[in-house]
């Protein structure tokens, strides 16, 4: 079998050649583009302006950016399955990498947090004065208590710090999940518009035949 039988041919190049059976090698380059995109967005807004909300708002257009990105990148304007195929594909692993990201920075801080410069204080003796907590989610929970937050985690049913623990992990499990598919749902919109629009070469061939 030859290498012309194994390749399935694009629109225009050779870029988008064949890469097993589902999707295409610029597809490919684009997912690894976004987990790069993934990990500037997760330290650019939980550490450097550390608005957390602000990734979920992003998400949908990163999306947008790298499912269109993958496509483009193929030269891939039909079959349509493909099409989808490779945006599917770039989207999906951007916004795995990105919830990853951002819950393990979440977490970090969390898991991580000895209670500086709050809590776990001694006095001019080394003896402790204060209030004392466990390294991790036990001196995050006093924090939330500090900050008066108290009826929203009764509510929420986080009476301490092993209870805040397991409120934590659901929480960015779920903020995770959301993260995965607002990426792949603006992943998909570039793919929508490209399976409907015809290549742009093959417009410029058919208004040159229809011309001659």
């Amino acid at each position: 079998m030859t290498g012309a039988a194994l390749a399935e041919p694009t629109a225009a190049g050779s870029r988008g050649a064949r890469l097993g059976r589902l999707v295409d090698r610029g597809a490919v380059f684009a997912g690894w583009v976004g987990v790069g995109m993934a990990l500037v967005i997760a330290i650019a807004f939980e550490l450097i302006i550390a608005v957390q909300p602000l990734v979920f708002l992003v998400a949908p257009f990163a999306g947008i950016l790298i499912g269109g990105y993958a496509n483009q990148r193929s030269e891939r304007w039909r079959p349509r399955r493909r099409v989808l195929a490779n945006a599917v594909y770039a989207a999906l692993v951007s916004g795995v990498a990105l919830a990853v990201m951002y819950a393990l920075l979440r977490l970090l801080f969390i898991f991580a947090d000895t209670g500086y410069p709050d809590f776990n204080r001694t006095d001019v003796n080394g003896a402790p004065t204060g209030i004392q907590c466990a390294t991790g989610p036990d001196c995050t929970y006093q924090r939330y208590l500090a900050a008066g937050r108290d009826p929203e985690l009764r509510a929420a049913g986080v009476t301490d710090g092993a209870t805040f623990g397991g409120f934590v992990l659901h929480e960015q499990a779920q903020g995770a999940g959301y993260l995965i598919v607002l990426t792949l749902v603006g992943g998909l919109i570039p793919a929508a518009w490209r399976s409907i629009n015809a290549d742009p070469a093959m417009r410029q061939r058919k208004a040159t035949t229809t011309a001659a």
